[in-house]
């Protein structure tokens, strides 16, 4: 067997947690300038990414054979090159959970309780009080994705007593939520919500779904909240909607295009939240991460690949 390539630094404790996985096994630990050349070609599981694997490690005669990637966005990697060179691809779905949860419900308490106003009069040294604040209790939150991240949210929702409506693409009955739709509930789900949380990958299918028409059926008292993928929003309708005072405003961790440029609309407008696609990061994440692929290396060792966890499917994206 190849080489096993670990990126990203993993600590003393996540790299015994991984050697004991695959005892005897050849296993690299380091980073991106720490790695010469001949280890990346001699690869066949690497956990992680940089420009190095795709330079290196998918060419003829590449042992590549699976990648597990440290987020659950899989949409800057070239997958059509992965999927070309028949290399299994694993993405971390599940680990990001809790601290984008707590991202998306950060942007929602904000709003909700003016915390971004109250900053800005910090700021200004004005002691100013906003006109009205609303609380979460008793209001309605539509998760767009009700995967594991949005079924976290919607637990977060349960907890400050809201009613939770769940959008996913075969949608089955949930304890988190009081309603699972599909798709096709999508329009009628966000004109009776009070929050409409996107937590959708990038795809083609999720591309440009929240555009003018779909922001125009939000509640004027609404926020928008996206911790999924900038790809999801038509930002100039989004952007219109809140300078009209069409939505009441929106907590955004995530942008069409990335960094959001100086000068940007956005930057502007007093009823917004921005952070700068920080909603994964936690100072858990190695620990998660090499839970999963220490899982994932068992059952990859075992010859039993098609039980991978997460496993991506080329043909949808995710």
């Amino acid at each position: 067997m190849g080489t096993i390539l670990c990126l990203h630094g993993f600590g003393p404790a996540e790299q015994e947690k991984i050697r004991r996985a695959a005892p005897g096994r050849n296993i690299v630990f380091g980073r991106t300038a720490d790695i010469g050349p001949d280890v990346y070609r001699d690869a066949e599981v690497i956990c992680g990414w940089n420009a190095r694997v795709e330079e290196l490690c998918l060419g003829e005669g590449s042992k590549l054979r699976w990648v597990q990637t440290w987020s659950a966005g899989i949409d800057s990697l070239p997958l059509g090159r992965l999927r070309e060179r028949g290399v299994l691809l694993t993405d971390a779905a599940g680990v990001h959970s809790i601290a984008v949860a707590e991202t998306a419900f950060a942007h929602m308490l904000g709003l909700t309780r003016g915390i971004h106003l109250a900053v800005r009069s910090q700021i200004a040294g004005a002691w100013e009080r906003p006109s009205a604040l609303t609380e979460l209790y008793g209001k309605t939150a539509l998760i767009v994705g009700a995967g594991a991240i949005g079924t976290r949210i919607a637990e977060l929702a349960r907890a400050f007593g809201m009613r939770t409506i769940g959008i996913r693409r075969t949608p089955a009955p949930h304890p988190a939520f009081d309603r699972v739709a599909g798709l096709d509930g999508l329009d009628a789900a966000i004109a009776e919500s009070d929050y409409v949380v996107n937590v959708l990958p990038d795809t083609p299918e999720t591309r440009g779904l929240f555009d003018e028409a779909r922001i125009g059926l939000m509640k004027p008292t609404a926020f928008f909240v996206n911790v999924g993928r900038g790809s999801a929003v038509v930002t100039d309708a989004l952007v219109k909607a809140l300078r009209d005072r069409r939505i009441a405003g929106a907590g955004l961790d995530v942008f069409e295009e990335e960094p959001l440029p100086a000068g940007h609309p956005l930057w502007e407008l007093d009823n917004v939240i921005l952070t700068p696609h920080t909603a994964g990061h936690t100072d858990r994440l190695k620990e998660r991460v090499a839970d999963l692929f220490a899982a994932n290396l068992a059952i990859y060792l075992r010859g039993e690949t098609d039980r991978l966890i997460n496993l991506v499917d080329y043909g949808r994206g995710y």
